[in-house]
This record gives structure tokens, C-alpha cells and sequence, in this order.
């Protein structure tokens, strides 16, 4: 049983902290606008180099138990979670009601995509 549990959800937090890396990769410059460019740039990829040593581990392992398309959805509604979270709290953005709506509509999507084959 533990090997079913961790074949499951160790892509997923695998998924979670590489999309946290990414999430700095791309949005984290935006609190140093006063920086570079090409410093920013650099800085972007010495960051993203992690998402990767996480993102390709957890996709290979998950592709044991999940299809592409399913790893793609997780790994999707993980960047928006972690996107919301990252927007409230690292560049201090307000969160409207809209912007939750909107995430509630793409989980109710994300749900198609889990439903029975047949």
C-alpha cells in the first residue's frame, strides 16, 4: 500500500515544488524592476533549472500511474494554485472574487478529464 500512495502523490509534490520555482522563475523579477534585464534573465534561469531537476522526475514517475493529459491537468491547477498564493503573498496583489470563480470553473473542468473511461 505505501508504494501505491507514494507512486500517486509523490509526482504531485513533486509537481507542487517545482511549480513554486517556476513561479519565482517567471513572476519573482517583478518586485526588482529596477534590476538588469539580462541580470533578471539569468537569475530566471539559475531558478528554473530547479523547477526542472523536480518536473521531470515527478512526470516520468507519474506517467506510472497517470496518463500525459492527466499530469498536465494536475500540473496545470497546481501553477494556479500556487500562482494565486504566490500573487496574494510575495507581490502582494488582491485577490477578487472573480479570480476564485475563475479557478472554480477550471477545477470543475480539471473534473472531465479524471471522470471514468467508459
Amino acid at each position: 500500500m505505501p508504494d501505491v500512495i507514494s507512486a500517486r502523490f509523490l509526482p504531485i509534490a513533486l509537481l507542487v515544488v517545482s511549480n513554486i520555482f517556476m513561479t519565482f522563475a517567471w513572476y519573482g523579477h517583478l518586485k526588482f524592476k529596477s534590476s538588469p534585464l539580462w541580470i533578471v534573465i539569468l537569475a530566471s534561469w539559475g531558478i528554473a533549472f530547479f523547477e526542472y531537476v523536480l518536473m521531470v522526475p515527478a512526470n516520468r514517475w507519474g506517467h506510472q500511474v497517470y496518463s500525459a493529459t492527466e499530469l498536465k491537468i494536475i500540473q496545470e491547477v497546481i501553477t494556479l494554485v500556487v500562482f494565486i498564493g504566490f500573487a496574494a503573498m510575495y507581490l502582494g496583489e488582491r485577490l477578487r472574487w472573480n479570480h476564485f470563480a475563475a479557478l472554480l470553473c477550471i477545477l470543475a473542468a480539471v473534473a472531465f478529464t479524471f471522470l471514468p473511461k467508459k
